[in-house]
């Protein structure tokens, strides 16, 4: 089956994606979102943000059971350092607040949004948001929609 997602330049992963390739507890899930990130590191189109990876360490070694060791998460984080995270500053807390009025969401969805924004994003890679489009970006929902081919 041929996917008919348009070309994304760069995806913003959410935290829940990271914890689910971590996950034991749901396996199809932990695949579908292991195949994503392949294709975002293949690409070099993955983007995420600081937050977003202080968030997965705390889920992954206290939240999920079994839970990561700290050395692994640690090593994890490492690793997603090379997709230059987005580091939350002023002007990225002010269009969250923005976007949180604007949208009624929840303040750390639109510090993320923001994030994505400023990181000069298309896609939001997240399950956890209530809708398809915010402004510039779409959001992909990983368990609905493959990686492109």
């Amino acid at each position: 089956m041929q996917n008919d997602m348009p070309e994304m330049q760069r995806v913003f992963v959410d935290t829940s994606v990271f914890v689910y390739a971590d996950d034991a507890a749901d396996t199809q899930r932990r695949q579908q979102v292991r195949a994503w990130l392949a294709h975002l590191w293949a690409t070099r189109t993955g983007r995420t943000s600081t937050q977003v990876l202080n968030e997965y360490y705390v889920c992954v070694t206290q939240r999920i059971q079994p839970g990561l060791p700290q050395g692994d998460a640690r090593a994890k984080l490492r690793r997603y350092q090379q997709w230059q995270p987005w580091v939350t500053d002023h002007q990225t807390v002010e269009s969250a607040w923005g976007l949180e009025v604007r949208l009624q969401l929840e303040y750390w969805q639109a510090l993320m949004l923001a994030s994505a924004m400023h990181s000069g994003c298309d896609a939001v890679l997240s399950d956890a948001l209530p809708l398809e489009r915010y402004d510039q970006l779409v959001v992909i929902n990983p368990f609905e929609t493959p990686p492109p081919i």
